[in-house]
């Protein structure tokens, strides 16, 4: 976008009590972990979950200037502290896309670093989502971040980043798989996106993502249909970002329309009893992010009765993520002590949501039957003796 004005997010703190920032960030590590146990993690935005010391030194290594006057307002700019909007949230990016985008080493480094820091976390497993052409400086148009025209492409962003996870997998002992995103308001990169999912399905790319602010326009427009069609076609992943802050019809429309397999964030079903009956006959996987439902106002600050409360207690397909972890200043444990706070779960529906996670993830069989069993190893419980699945047409990744 054009340069964007600074939107300060109100310094409220958040229902129970949060579990430390991201490193370089401020607070520190979390005193006490709700769930210390091996996790799956099914909605990351990789652009969305850069270290800010990463940021910082990219902008001095390219000389590129801050819009503060110091490092710690930067910071506090890019950053959100207490309740504000989706809208508002997403300018948060305008600030820092422009000094990492466009460049082959930071794009390849924040890869590598997201992967270690989720093995931080005790993360075994992670998908993580982006948009290739907003990293890009040439063969997109418009060129984004109003940057100038430079030679790195989509396609050889995608390659750079598989670098970076791959070179992360062999060095930290988790694995990671990437989804690349289409954007709502850009339909005219959406058969790219689906191209490049093709191209690299065999080299750690395992989904398409349809992202963007669902409140300024969330009707599926035909470029995107013709791009998830071309992926049910050609049996690739679809998840979609529906329901976080629109309303039920959005998430009617992935399902019916785009032929979602996950929905990202969805609380809005809850409003809708009769698609809230089909999620759960389907057992569609809902990727939930309490604190960022509660930073975009998606949810009430009470989250005793927070959608992702019901979706426990009625036995939905679902798991917790970090979404934007950079701009919430976050980690995994953010969500899992807000989940053991403020909705009393228990170390069992930990366990129990992530066997769902990785269920529900966009592996193939075989892998997908490891990572189980590697979780029921670590959970102490038997291995499962056949997985109950319809993805053997999948490539194994």
């Amino acid at each position: 976008p054009s340069r964007l004005l600074p939107l300060g997010c109100r310094a409220v703190s958040p229902p129970g009590a949060r579990a430390g920032a991201r490193d370089g960030a401020g607070s520190g590590a979390p005193t006490a972990l709700s769930f210390d146990k091996p996790k799956v993690e099914l909605h990351i935005h990789l652009d969305g979950a850069i270290r800010p010391k990463t940021i910082l030194e990219v902008a001095k290594r390219r000389k590129i200037k801050l819009p503060t006057k110091n490092d710690n307002q930067f910071l506090k700019l890019i950053t959100c502290d207490g309740p504000t909007t989706l809208t508002e949230m997403l300018t948060k990016f305008g600030y820092f896309m422009p000094i990492v985008a466009g460049d082959r080493d930071a794009i390849r480094q924040i890869a590598y670093e997201l992967v270690e820091d989720k093995a931080n976390e005790k993360i075994v497993y992670f998908e993580a989502r982006y948009s290739p052409h907003l990293l890009a400086n040439c063969d997109v148009y418009p060129i984004p971040w109003k940057q100038s025209e430079g030679d790195l492409s989509p396609v050889e962003v995608v390659r750079l980043v598989n670098e970076g996870f791959e070179k992360g997998q062999r060095n930290f002992g988790i694995k990671v798989r990437s989804i690349l995103s289409c954007l709502r308001h850009m339909e005219a990169w959406s058969p790219e996106v689906v191209e490049l999912c093709k191209k690299y399905r065999k080299d750690g790319v395992v989904g398409l993502d349809l992202a963007g602010d669902e409140s300024i326009n969330y009707e599926p427009s035909r470029g995107h249909v013709q791009t998830y069609q071309e992926a049910v076609r050609c049996g690739i992943h679809r998840t979609v970002h529906a329901g976080e802050v629109g309303p039920p019809e959005v998430v009617r429309e992935a399902v019916e329309i785009l032929k979602a397999e996950r929905i990202g964030h969805g609380y809005s079903i809850i409003k809708d009893a009769k698609l809230y009956q089909e999620i759960l006959q389907k057992d569609i996987h809902l990727e939930a992010c309490l604190y960022s439902s509660y930073i975009t106002g998606a949810c009430k600050a009470d989250f005793s009765k927070h959608p992702v409360v019901r979706f426990m207690n009625d036995g939905a397909n679902f798991s917790l993520s970090t979404d934007d972890p950079l701009i919430f200043n976050s980690t995994i444990h953010t969500e899992y002590n807000m989940a053991a706070k403020d909705m009393n779960f228990t170390e069992m529906q930990f366990m129990r949501m992530n066997l769902n996670a990785a269920r529900s993830s966009f592996l193939c069989e075989n892998k997908k039957k490891e990572l189980l069993n590697q979780l029921r190893k670590a959970y102490g419980m038997p291995e499962e003796p056949k997985l109950d699945t319809n993805l053997n047409n999948y490539p194994c990744l």
